[in-house]
């Protein structure tokens, strides 16, 4: 039997200011006590589609990388992206060796495509040999991207979301939906704070599936809330 400590985090975010947030994050990250510490979707700037795009190596994430280097952590935190000449809405893989683009998400909104680019696919990212699928908050709706990522046969799908409040059955629903599809942990992180793009309140309740579908932790509406689980399987 191995295990890997996995923790989601809902940190208040101030729109745009990514040094004060990437503070934020550091705190979760210290106080977290997991292995993997997964952030909501752009956590860096709010849900902001006009938001300056975030630099892997840019100074901004500093903390956060000190943060991990100190606590043995992987973060994977939001931000919106430029690579070349376009913008990702991506999720950033962040430990105590420094920050990289992780993952592009692929199913995108109306109002996020007119400015952002899809992304080229699945990915996979291992810690600790545990497979972690990654996914962006419309991503988890979708019935293309959820086969692609059975497909790889992952041990944690791991996502990034901003709800609104009136969309906890939903969140929850997918939640199982994909758990019982890929037949591992789900660990979904929202917002609970106001963010842009017309979210002035959000859902919140940051969950962590069993394989079953079974919530195993389930955050409040709180800012600053983080939960944890320790995940176990035999290979």
């Amino acid at each position: 039997m191995v295990s890997l400590s996995l923790a989601v985090a809902q940190p208040p975010t101030r729109a745009g200011a990514v040094t004060t947030n990437a503070l934020e994050h550091a705190r979760a990250v210290r106080t977290a006590g997991a292995r993997v510490v997964v952030f909501p979707e752009m956590s860096l700037t709010g849900y902001a589609l006009d938001a300056s795009p975030v630099s892997a190596d840019g100074g901004d994430l500093d903390a956060i990388v000190d943060a991990c280097a100190q606590s043995d952590v992987v973060a994977l935190v939001g931000a919106p992206v430029r690579d070349g000449n376009k913008l990702f809405i991506a999720t950033f893989r962040v430990d105590g060796s420094g920050v990289e683009i992780a993952y592009r998400k692929q199913m995108l909104g109306e109002s996020e495509s007119t400015r952002f680019t899809r992304g080229p696919g699945p990915v996979v990212i291992d810690v600790d040999g545990w497979r972690i699928g990654l996914g962006i908050c419309k991503d988890t709706g979708s019935a293309q991207h959820i086969a692609a990522v059975t497909a790889l046969d992952v041990d944690v799908y791991a996502a990034g979301l901003v709800h609104r409040p009136d969309e906890r059955a939903e969140q929850d629903a997918r939640g199982t939906v994909i758990a019982r599809a890929c037949r591992s942990y789900v660990a979904f992180a929202g917002f609970a704070w106001a963010t842009g793009g017309g979210f002035s309140e959000t859902l919140g309740r940051s969950t962590i599936f069993s394989p079953d579908g079974e919530p195993l932790a389930q955050s409040g509406s709180t800012p600053g809330e983080v939960v944890a689980v320790r995940c176990t399987r035999n290979r």
